[in-house]
């Protein structure tokens, strides 16, 4: 569609032809459009560099594909390249490049508009929704519209052209943004552009070579085409795109370098994952693990996200959309083909086609980890050791994802003593013991502690395995895990587990003592009972202890019982948890207490139960403040090595207080998001506004040309337009990103349906 405008020449209403300046006027909605092209979309001043280069890029390509079938065009020997220079003496700024040129009818339909006849109503949808909408779309594509962007840092603009077309004249357009713009024949001799900036007063900062460089490295340093600044022999843009290659072709240490220039870290990465695309979205992904959680101070990435591209052109230097948050910490390079150049890339995250592309890259990035799970667990176990933290949040905040999550996650077990050896889910269900349903687990501060509960015993007993959760991560991720293929997650403290059916008992009994008879030890739990008052729910006789004399239960739901571990990592108040005393009615330490209460130091009596309790929270890892027993148990080791126990104050030793009253209903003191996020680091735990994927299902798997480190290429196979078995899937050829829903739709389901048809032939 020709893009309508509105002149006004000297005379004649039509387009003159003589050697004379002939001004023309915008149209009233195109200076409104400016000041949202210069105010809203944009967000940084030097994006007017980045612009005007992908411009150039793209006349170079067009006279580049012109070339390949017309031996008559203006200048056929002149170098396709991109030059910049600068006059400070006048303050200009000057883009050249010898691409397709334009001649004075393009200058206006190029230059002179910007929207269709509907600019009003694109600019209405502007400013309802200023990161984009669908009427945004149909005229963001436009080529120009970028080129306004430059008025951001111009007092005047001049542009100098002269077509590839044979004998055609070159005309300079010109505009210091207002309501009109002037064109004029000039002199050039060559075919392509020259775009003249008269820089504000304040942007002078762009005459600087280092400024001009840095925003090319930063923006355009994947153009295809050469970029020299002010005269240089040496092309500014010196790196190749090494993610639009054949996996195959690249070598390790190009893979390396280009890391370690992306992101200064010189130590290796767990894991890269190299892939394309071409039916039903067409596009590129070099994406890599780093080795270290450990943040690298000279690195030049300061916040999470993949930088994004389009044909080459850097859109987002930290994209936060493609990957899930859980995934944060994958560095690396997304370029598809399907997102327009234009303003929108400021706002691309409400693009449908960015809803597509995070399917299915997030997709082929969980498969692959499984396949590292499986096939390479050495390599998998540094990058897992080193992202857990970020991994494990996953099945808590992206629960759409969390079967594909939970079968990536490994942990240390109780069926090796051995800390260094880790476990997935699966290999812990195929353990299982007899009869066992359900996946035991339990919460401790670390891998001793863990090991070394008095929840363990009657589990150790009867051979059924514990999964050991040790980092602070795992205290919400508990709240995500609600089963693993038919399979509850019970914690090892829960007050009413029954084991009795499970396993197989063992003949010995760990202690030799028999039962304190049930009249005393009903005297021992009143004790109990009075000595430690509210701090307890209830005390009673331990159905489960063996090895050790108690332990504390709880009868609440696995989230509130972590509350209290949570909100202790963020420095929050919460009140102590109020648990069940289990007792070992077989075990010494309650014999003699049992004995005690008849003829004994009661003042003993009182302070070894109060240690008792103490020693229990302490097991668990919820004392709140360890070192108060000190005292008391300095007093205890006087009276155990001959002071006499009168001469012992154990009133004055500090104790437990009671706890305050619990919170009216609901889960107390539930953390924020926020408060999550700052335990995990990196926005761990931020809100997902925009985690849920389009509708469309895309299968990764046949959906990319794979290589991975350090193998070369995904297991059994490797797919190029979506080539399933021996047959390729024509989607209908990749749909455009402007294209209508239905239409792109219609490409994903196809595409998805011979798929799912070949799934065995890729097998």
């Amino acid at each position: 569609m020709r893009r309508s405008m509105k002149t006004q020449s000297h005379g004649e209403g039509k387009m003159a032809t003589d050697q004379t300046q002939q001004t023309f006027t915008f149209q009233a909605e195109i200076k409104q459009l400016l000041d949202i092209l210069v105010h809203s979309l944009y967000t940084e001043r030097e994006i007017f560099l980045r612009e005007l280069i992908s411009n150039a890029s793209d006349a170079l390509n067009r006279v580049q594909f012109e070339m390949l079938t017309n031996d008559d065009i203006t200048s056929p020997d002149a170098p396709l390249r991109i030059d910049i220079s600068f006059d400070e003496e006048a303050g200009t700024l000057t883009i050249s490049d010898t691409g397709i040129g334009m001649t004075q009818e393009d200058m206006v339909s190029n230059l002179g508009t910007i929207a269709r006849s509907g600019a009003k109503a694109f600019i209405e949808a502007m400013r309802e929704n200023q990161n984009g909408s669908a009427s945004a779309q149909d005229v963001i594509g436009q080529f120009g519209v970028g080129f306004y962007s430059v008025f951001m840092v111009a007092d005047r603009v001049r542009v100098v052209s002269k077509s590839y077309l044979p004998d055609a004249p070159a005309f300079a357009w010109e505009s210091d943004g207002g309501e009109q713009y002037t064109i004029e024949p000039a002199p050039r001799e060559e075919r392509g552009t020259d775009i003249i900036i008269t820089l504000k007063d304040e942007e002078k900062e762009f005459l600087q070579g280092y400024r001009v460089k840095q925003v090319i490295r930063a923006h355009s340093n994947y153009i295809a085409f050469p970029i020299h600044v002010d005269g240089e022999d040496e092309p500014t843009n010196k790196q190749t795109a090494i993610w639009r290659k054949d996996p195959k072709e690249v070598e390790d240490k190009e893979y390396d370098d280009f890391y370690k220039m992306m992101t200064m870290d010189f130590n290796e990465p767990a894991h890269r994952l190299h892939m394309r695309a071409d039916s039903p979205l067409q596009f590129y992904a070099l994406l890599y693990f780093p080795s270290s959680s450990e943040q690298n101070m000279l690195s030049p990435r300061r916040e999470p996200g993949l930088q994004l591209y389009a044909r080459k052109v850097l859109i987002q230097e930290y994209n936060k959309d493609i990957l899930p948050e859980y995934l944060g910490f994958v560095q690396g390079v997304v370029d598809t083909e399907d997102l327009p150049l234009s303003v929108s890339r400021e706002s691309v995250r409400a693009n449908r086609v960015m809803a597509n592309l995070s399917k299915v890259i997030t997709r082929r990035v969980l498969s692959d980890l499984k396949r590292l799970v499986n096939k390479e667990r050495d390599q998998y176990l540094k990058l897992f050791r080193a992202w857990s933290r970020f991994i494990k949040q996953g099945v808590y905040i992206a629960p759409d994802q969390s079967e594909d999550i939970m079968e990536i996650l490994l942990f240390q077990t109780t069926h090796d003593d051995d800390q260094h050896q880790f476990y997935t889910l699966a290999e812990y269900v195929e353990r299982m013991a007899e009869n066992q349903q359900d996946i035991y687990y339990i919460i401790a501060d670390d891998w001793h502690s863990a090991r070394r509960s008095p929840h363990l015993d009657a589990f150790r007993k009867r051979g059924i395995e514990v999964l050991y959760f040790t980092e602070p991560v795992d205290s919400a991720m508990v709240m995500g895990l609600t089963q693993y293929k038919d399979h509850a997650f019970r914690s090892v403290d829960e007050a009413e587990i029954d084991l009795s059916e499970i396993g197989t008992a063992q003949d010995e009994d760990e202690s030799p003592n028999d039962p304190v008879p049930a009249n005393t030890f009903g005297a021992v739990i009143e004790r109990f009972k009075a000595v430690l008052g509210e701090r307890v729910r209830d005390v009673r006789e331990s159905q489960t202890l063996s090895g050790n004399p108690a332990r504390l239960v709880s009868d609440e739901n696995a989230a509130s019982r972590n509350m209290f571990r949570l909100n202790r990592l963020l420095e929050r108040e919460y009140e102590l948890p109020v648990k069940i005393l289990e007792l070992n009615r077989r075990h010494a330490l309650v014999h003699n207490l049992s004995d005690m209460l008849e003829g004994g130091d009661q003042t003993v009596v009182d302070a070894v139960i109060e240690q008792i309790f103490e020693t229990a929270l302490l097991q668990d890892g919820i004392h709140p403040d360890p070192a108060s027993m000190a005292e008391r148990l300095y007093l205890l080791m006087q009276a155990a090595t001959g002071t006499a126990t009168g001469d012992l104050d154990f009133a004055a030793a500090p104790k437990m207080d009671a706890p305050p009253a619990a919170p009216p209903s609901g889960i107390p003191g539930m953390p924020s998001m926020e408060d999550l996020s700052a335990m995990m680091g990196e926005d761990a735990f931020a809100e997902g506004e925009d985690a849920a994927f389009a509708e469309e299902e895309l299968t990764a798997d046949e959906n990319d040309a794979t290589a991975t480190h350090p193998a070369a290429s995904i297991e059994d196979a490797e797919f190029s337009d979506v080539t399933t078995g021996e047959e390729t899937v024509d989607a209908q050829a990749t749909q455009d990103a402007t294209a209508p829903d239905t239409q792109q739709t219609e490409a994903f389901d196809e595409a998805d349906d011979a798929a799912d048809a070949d799934k065995e032939d890729i097998k």
